[in-house]
């Protein structure tokens, strides 16, 4: 189907982290994930975008109304949105929670109201918006020998990527004006300052911040990564590359915490592969 060749055209150009764990999957998986994806990244491009917050918020409303359309089966081949093709047809094979592709609008409109967090829970709400949604639509891709707890686990492993993707971007989202960390964490060590200069906030006990976050960020990734064993074999390839991928960039900011604030911080090529190949063999990285 020529949607699913666009979708998968747009996560093999877009998904830097995200491609590497689908390639895993058998072909039908495979192109209702690239489906997911690609609806996603429109989602985050909506939010990330140039355009003002008014058209902004216009296009989450109309993402919104393809998402009632694909709940009611009203889509057809005709259609000229192809991710939106693609996604009805993949919710028809699989049992796809389309609602939580609400929950990831609602966490891009809480970006949208410059919404800060002044404690961590407060930013696990965020947080599960934005990334847990994404975990609990994989499984429905996927499938799960328990879905309940499952749905608990993947809602788990989707928090601690995002809060590795935090500490990634905490200098990126500052120069944008975005700050993610809790405010009370910044006030436990010095860094009320912010982020926008190549160096920690003077005085600040900035190791000592990340150190902390990346811990909390492994304690959820051991937590999430139960999901594992739960998964068949393919799908559990696909899980553990994608963690792994996230799970060794938390590494290597916890063991060099002030190259957040240089640049971002990734992995190179060949050991995103080498990860995603460890994952299909049955490792964890």
């Amino acid at each position: 189907m020529a949607a699913y060749r666009y979708c998968e055209a747009v996560t093999a150009l877009q998904a830097r982290n995200f491609s590497y764990g689908i390639r895993l999957l058998p072909e039908p998986k495979r192109l209702a994930m690239s489906a997911l994806y690609a609806l996603a990244r429109r989602v985050d491009d909506i939010g990330d975008g140039e355009l003002s917050e008014q058209r902004k918020t216009e296009q989450l409303l109309a993402t919104r109304a393809l998402l009632d359309e694909v709940r009611a089966g009203a889509v057809t081949e005709e259609d000229t949105d192809p991710i939106k093709v693609a996604l009805a047809d993949a919710a028809r094979r699989f049992p796809i929670p389309l609602d939580a592709f609400d929950e990831l609008i609602d966490g891009v409109e809480m970006d949208l109201r410059g919404a800060e967090y002044q404690t961590f829970e407060d930013l696990k709400v965020y947080c599960r918006c934005v990334a847990g949604s994404i975990g609990r639509l994989s499984l429905g891709v996927y499938g799960c020998a328990d879905p309940k707890r499952g749905a608990e686990y993947a809602d788990t492993l989707g928090l601690a990527l995002q809060l590795t993707n935090i500490l990634r971007d905490l200098r990126e989202d500052a120069l944008n004006g975005r700050t993610y960390l809790p405010a009370e964490d910044l006030a436990r060590f010095g860094c009320e300052q912010g982020f926008a200069l190549p160096t920690p906030p003077v005085g600040a006990d900035f190791t000592g911040l990340v150190a902390f976050q990346a811990q909390r960020a492994q304690g959820y990734f051991e937590e999430g990564l139960r999901l594992l064993p739960m998964l068949d074999r393919r799908s559990r390839a696909c899980t553990a590359a994608m963690a792994g991928i996230y799970h060794r960039l938390l590494g290597r900011i916890a063991a060099e915490p002030e190259s957040v604030l240089r640049g971002r911080v990734s992995l190179p090529g060949w050991e995103k592969a080498y990860v995603a190949l460890s994952g299909l063999a049955g490792g964890r990285s």
